[in-house]
């Protein structure tokens, strides 16, 4: 008998949390996994006591589900999503809902592009949705962001925006984002962001550390004033609570932690977006080559030992002032990466032909991401006052934001760079900054010299879109190559 709201597919931890989050707002959910014992095994103690089914066969989950059918999959993302839908086509009807929420790569938007269109000539209908929150926010609120076929939403939003993250009066962290693969990019873009502001506050502790001298105690203090300011995040707070940590033995955990970084690819995934779509995302690129420097640990014990840097030098001025300058510096970066996230995804809409809601966007990530910060709500309202925004810095809230915070941020990078401090971040932010308010650049010369050495042609400043080849040296003729822009 049809009993089930909604299906999930793929019980690992997220899976778990997400079926338990439904099933506490009230919807019955039936669980299914390819292991079916994993499917006893969850009924009997995670679910135990619950609404929650089980299904011992695709067959089986589709006989339990209401019209229309909506099954999520929580499965690894590329082929296994594609295996899944295969098997599933078959035992659905017209106007039943596949629902991806895997972590599917920046890539694969092309891939939801072709199972939007593949499965709309079966008359399914497809979702790929980002879901942010790590296991807590599955189990508790997560941020959802669903994109694909718009007609399916008014069939998951009750479910979506029951079991999301709420901010305000009680607004969910979940709407529409837009057509095909725009779910997913959005979480892409979050993922990034998320890098650069961890690498951020890094670079933040690091001068703290370093060029202060502040121990773990002070600087567990300083994050958490710092969490009452705009900088209120999830973020400065868990870096209040490390800071703070201590080992059995009684002393401080994070100076014992190998100072070597991972990754999982989201964000080499939104870096390597930005580089195809030519949008200059500079600071969460800078993020994940801190990683891999990071990586290299063995290498950079050696290289200490013969490589030197800064000798002898002392801070010697007011350290209060200093710290507040760090801040400031934090601040202002990160207005930058944002700033840099919202250009990839303005330019992922005009490539895909999507219409993003951007003040929405900035709300999803308000609350249950790793993200979420009270600056985002900010990010709202500059949207809400200019729908058509072109760059979060042209707004009059976060230009003067990065005007108050300029002076300390240059100090902050000139003292950094004195004391030997690397600040990957900290630095193309700044650079960003003063490269995006100059209104004349050096590419003048960079265009004479592809010219020059290959007859690329260049534009006058007088007479745009009409391009020219210079003879420079008298003997290369005046035949010119493309204009390409290599």
């Amino acid at each position: 008998m049809a009993q089930a709201d909604i299906a999930l597919i793929g019980l690992a931890v997220m899976g778990q949390n997400l079926i338990m989050n439904m099933n506490d707002h009230g919807f019955v959910v039936c669980a299914y996994n390819r292991t079916v014992s994993k499917v006893h095994d969850f009924l009997q103690n995670e679910a135990k006591g619950s609404k929650v089914v089980g299904a011992e066969s695709l067959e089986d989950m589709v006989s339990k589900l209401k019209k229309p059918r909506r099954i999520i999959l929580l499965v690894k993302a590329g082929q296994a999503v594609d295996d899944f839908i295969d098997k599933l086509v078959p035992l659905l009807e017209a106007g039943d809902i596949i629902i991806d929420g895997g972590n599917s790569e920046y890539r694969d938007t092309t891939v939801t592009q072709r199972r939007c269109k593949s499965l709309k000539e079966k008359g399914l209908l497809f979702v790929g949705s980002g879901v942010s929150g790590g296991e807590e926010g599955a189990r508790y609120g997560p941020s959802l962001m669903p994109g694909g076929h718009k007609e399916a939403w008014p069939h998951i939003k009750d479910i979506f925006q029951s079991i999301a993250a709420k901010v305000g009066t009680g607004e969910p962290c979940c709407d529409w984002v837009g057509d095909e693969g725009a779910g997913h990019f959005v979480k892409m873009v979050h993922n990034g962001i998320e890098y650069g502001d961890m690498q951020l506050i890094c670079e933040a502790y690091h001068l703290m550390k370093d060029v202060l001298g502040m121990d773990h105690d002070e600087m567990a203090q300083a994050f958490d004033s710092w969490n009452k300011t705009e900088l209120d995040s999830f973020l400065i707070e868990i870096t209040a609570n490390i800071l703070k940590y201590k080992d059995t033995d009684g002393t401080h955990l994070l100076p014992k932690i190998r100072d070597s970084a991972g990754q999982k690819g989201t964000g080499k995934w939104t870096a390597i977006s930005a580089l195809e779509y030519g949008t200059p995302v500079t600071l969460i690129g800078e993020a994940v080559f801190a990683r891999c420097l990071s990586s290299l640990k063995e290498e950079r014990v050696q290289a200490s030992r013969s490589l030197s840097g800064p000798q002898g030098l002392k801070f010697d001025g007011n350290k209060a002032a200093f710290l507040e300058d760090i801040r400031k510096a934090l601040y202002a970066s990160k207005i930058i990466s944002y700033a840099q996230g919202f250009m990839l995804l303005r330019q992922a809409a005009k490539e895909f032909g999507w219409t993003l809601n951007y003040g929405a966007i900035a709300l999803m990530w308000r609350g249950g991401c790793i993200i979420r910060s009270v600056f985002l709500g900010k990010i709202k309202e500059a949207f809400d006052r200019d729908a058509d925004l072109q760059n979060l810095l042209l707004d009059n809230f976060f230009s003067n934001a990065v005007q108050d915070c300029q002076e300390s941020w240059r100090r902050t990078v000139c003292a950094g760079v004195q004391h030997g401090i690397p600040m990957p971040c900290f630095t193309t932010a700044l650079s960003f900054y003063d490269g995006y308010r100059h209104d004349m650049l050096p590419a003048n010369l960079l265009q004479a010299q592809r010219d020059y050495f290959g007859a690329h042609t260049y534009e006058l400043l007088s007479n745009p879109g009409h391009y020219i080849h210079t003879n420079w040296t008298g003997h290369g003729g005046n035949v010119s190559s493309s204009s390409y822009n290599a």
